[in-house]
């Protein structure tokens, strides 16, 4: 940093930039395709009708099964989307 106005580099914000330009697309890319994959749809078509029926089997009522079946994909989506980009880029 330079003292005297309390500002960075400009030529390491424009290497950051660069180096952000460069990446963005591609890892956008790589998670549109983990999520939006026909594997990633019938996993979480899965995952949905058994917690759902394990729901149902426990006595709820279909719309109390419902919403904690909502609530339970919104959390599996974050968590696999996560999980699986972050395998994607060890590879």
């Amino acid at each position: 940093m330079r003292e005297h106005d309390g500002m960075p580099d400009p030529e390491k914000i424009k290497e950051i930039l660069d180096v952000v330009a460069e990446k963005i697309p591609g890892l956008l890319r790589e998670l549109s395709s983990l999520l939006y994959s026909p594997k990633s749809a019938k996993q979480f078509a899965e995952a949905a009708a058994t917690f759902y029926k394990q729901l149902k089997e426990a006595g709820m009522n279909d719309q109390q099964a419902f919403e904690l079946t909502s609530q339970y994909l919104s959390t599996l989506n974050i968590g696999n989307m996560i999980g699986k980009f972050g395998n994607s880029r060890n590879e």
